[in-house]
């Protein structure tokens, strides 16, 4: 347990008007500073009624006070809550009386921080409360609460646990040279190594989703001008986000939506048509769509089938395309066919034929937006996971993999110990096991203060 040497607080609920706020204190002062604003503290983990005093001992507000001795509560430090009236000045006045009783602000996240601190919970778990709090759809809260109570830990600990018994038999075999060979050529050493691969593969699986119910998916919506991305982006987000003319060059900035798309977050990104102008307006709103295709998931190129007109310019590398026909509804049913459409038989980007208008051709393209990150709707057993939890993974199985290659190819156990190793690092970082200060710093900066 670490002990910090001063007490933190802050008001743990969202600033405004409401029935309840919360003002919550942590640290070796709080019970000091309970006895200050109670006059006396009460018996630990029992609510109970009491009035909230200031320096004259008069009534601030009347409540529910919590006391927790550490080492059992959310932080394993003494923590005290008052639960008080959800007035932003009620509020204020409680949290300013337990600054002056000694306490100094909380920054962001640094509740939780001292938890994991004093392995109250681990790093995936301290972060998976900040999901639950951010997510934005069940299938997000869901995956968030089961790493909350530490599936994706067991998961990982599973992992490492594997590795490390491999690594103690090859590194049994290293201290006996004579019989090294015969430990290495053992079909165990190979049958271990490809149970290790399938747990990473199934634990890819569940990481893989969770991370993409918490980060979604950017679609940037570009093309000529007039070609329907503005209507796109209405029926997309069910309501009028965007003004829609029939004058070309309606839309001369970035317009930004956040839509659910089956449980998964859907940033949507709305640009200026591309094509040259004098205007010097209209010049800055496509440099602003270029520079945001540049770093989307994927670009829906929006052609209008009526006139089959192609932006001008050239696409971003490296950014995976997808062509949308639109206007279908104003088009004869023979130009329907496929091969009709120019930018299908010179090109490999896939192709979807749709209506803003009437709405014809919108679900066929949510299902692709979904099928090009992999994401399946309502998969169980799914693991809240963040881009950090991925690339560990993924180092840490490109470490097992490099090991297998080195144990083929040269025999060598000293090899594949020091791979196995540097693997387990790689899981270590995950659960921060193995972690900086600096990383720690950037993970929990992002919480809500009181958090």
């Amino acid at each position: 347990m670490r002990h910090s040497a001063d007490t933190i607080a802050a008001i743990a609920t969202p600033p405004g008007r409401g029935g309840v706020g919360i003002v919550r204190v942590s640290g070796p002062g709080a019970g000091q500073i309970g006895v200050g604003v109670l006059h006396r503290l009460p018996a630990p983990r029992r609510a109970v009624l009491a009035t909230f005093l200031d320096g004259a001992s008069g009534a601030i507000d009347e409540g529910i006070a919590l006391w927790m001795p550490g080492p059992d509560s959310y932080t394993g430090e003494d923590v005290l809550e008052l639960h008080g009236h959800g007035g932003t000045v009620v509020m204020d006045l409680i949290l300013q009386r337990t600054l002056a009783l000694g306490a100094r602000p909380a920054r962001p996240g640094e509740f939780s921080e001292r938890a994991f601190l004093n392995d109250r919970l681990d790093l995936t778990q301290a972060e998976a409360i900040a999901d639950l709090i951010d997510c934005g759809s069940v299938d997000a809260a869901r995956a968030a609460a089961r790493s909350l109570v530490g599936e994706l830990s067991q998961r990982v600990h599973a992992l490492t646990a594997a590795i490390t018994e491999l690594r103690i038999y090859v590194e049994a075999a290293i201290d006996f040279p004579e019989e090294e060979s015969d430990f290495l050529a053992d079909a165990q050493v190979s049958q271990r190594l490809q149970a290790i691969e399938e747990m990473f593969a199934e634990l890819f699986a569940s990481t893989r989703q969770g991370s993409l119910l918490r980060e979604g998916m950017t679609v940037v919506i570009a093309g000529a001008p007039n070609a329907g991305k503005s209507s796109l982006l209405n029926r997309l987000a069910g309501y009028d986000a965007a003004i829609v003319t029939d004058v070309p060059g309606t839309t001369r900035d970035v317009l930004r939506e956040h839509i659910d798309l089956h449980g998964m977050p859907l940033h949507v990104i709305d640009t200026a048509g591309l094509r040259h102008s004098e205007d010097r307006v209209e010049q800055e709103g496509v440099r602003r769509a270029r520079n945001e295709m540049a770093g989307a998931d994927r670009v829906l190129l929006i052609v209008d089938a009526t006139t089959d007109a192609l932006p001008s310019g050239p696409l971003p590398d490296g950014v995976p395309v997808t062509v949308v026909y639109n206007k279908i509804d104003l088009l004869d049913s023979s130009r329907l066919d496929e091969g009709k459409m120019p930018v299908r038989e010179t090109t490999a980007t896939p192709a979807i034929q749709i209506s803003a208008k009437t709405g014809a051709g919108l679900d066929e393209l949510r299902e692709h937006l979904e099928a090009c990150v992999g994401y399946v709707a309502g998969e169980t057993g799914v693991l809240m996971a963040r881009r950090r939890h991925l690339d560990a993974l993924e180092h840490a199985s490109q470490h097992v993999k490099a090991g297998r290659d080195q144990l083929a190819r040269s025999k060598a156990g000293e090899l594949l110990a020091e791979e196995l190793r540097l693997a387990q690092l790689a899981l270590g970082e995950i659960t921060g096991e193995v972690s900086s200060d600096d990383l720690l710093g950037r993970i929990f900066s992002s919480f809500c203060i009181g958090k």
